[in-house]
This record gives C-alpha cells, structure tokens and sequence, in this order.
C-alpha cells in the first residue's frame, strides 16, 4: 500500500518526466509551392520509431531544424488532427535532428 505523500512524489515525477508543449509551435512542411498542398514532415528516428519535430519559435526551428524550411504554426489541437491523420510516435520540441551540416 502506497501512501498519500508516495502517490504525490509519484505524481510530481511523472510530471517532471513529461514536457509542457507551448500552446503554440512550428513545424516543418514540404515546401511545395501553394501552401494548401504542404504536408508535415516527419521523420524515423533509428529505434523505427515515427517523429515530429516542432518548435517554440521561428528562430529554433531556422537554427536547429533547418534555415530554410516552411512551416505551419500549430495549437494542442492541431497536433492532436496531425497525429489522428499521421500517428507519429515521438514528439520533439526545439531539438535539433541533426539535419544542418555543421
């Protein structure tokens, strides 16, 4: 049996282990001329493993993902539609995939 203070301690680390997303994020897109047929892109990370990669701002996504890139600025419930059309297993926010030569 557990108690009261065990389940809190529980909890607060439960919650430590798992990130507040922004209420708003980029994410990368094709770069497909008309913005109405850009699609997310994702990406398998090597455990096979599907993920989408997002950022806080305009200037992380330019310097970790890629400077270059287009993008669409998200809410909690358009992460929410990207994953019921395209499940994605990860989700990262403002780290860098190691896409830029460097």
């Amino acid at each position: 049996m557990t108690t009261d203070a065990e389940q809190s301690e529980g909890q607060e680390t439960s919650e430590r282990r798992r990130p507040t997303v922004p209420p708003v994020v980029y994410v990368p897109t094709t770069d497909d001329p008309d913005p109405a047929t850009r699609h997310v892109v994702m990406h398998r990370v090597e455990d096979g493993r599907t993920a989408l990669y997002t950022y806080s701002a305009l200037d992380r996504l330019h310097d970790y993902y890629l400077s270059d890139s287009s993008w669409v600025l998200c809410d909690g419930a358009a992460l929410q539609r990207i994953h019921d059309d395209t499940p994605y297993d990860l989700l990262f926010v403002d780290v860098d995939p190691g896409l830029q030569d460097r």
